[in-house]
């Protein structure tokens, strides 16, 4: 996982969350352990300045408007949107419809 260009470590006293590429799930996983797979991500192009506000707010409410739901990552300079890979294509026409510029890499 640590080798992965993008994770995400997140612990509460409830949970701890893992957020990584689908490649870098071990194949020998706990029982019990919920995973989920067939996310994408898109990154917000940054580094964001914490002044700005509604960036991550607009983007939401495209894809809410086209019935897509989003699991967002933050970071100290850019936020992450991770979209089901299902509704990808859908996601990225209602954004760049609303003037978002998607990149693909």
């Amino acid at each position: 996982m640590y080798g992965s260009s993008f994770f995400s470590i997140t612990r509460t006293p409830e949970e701890l969350s893992i957020v990584c590429q689908e490649s870098s799930i071990p194949s020998n996983i706990p029982a019990g352990t919920q995973v989920e797979r067939g996310w994408n991500c898109l990154k917000v192009e940054g580094p964001l300045d914490f002044g700005l506000t509604g960036i991550l707010a607009g983007i939401s409410r495209t894809l809410t408007d086209k019935g897509i739901s989003i699991f967002a990552v933050s970071t100290y300079d850019t936020d992450y949107i991770l979209i089901r890979e299902k509704d990808l294509e859908c996601a990225c026409k209602a954004l760049e419809g609303t003037g978002y510029d998607i990149k693909k890499s």
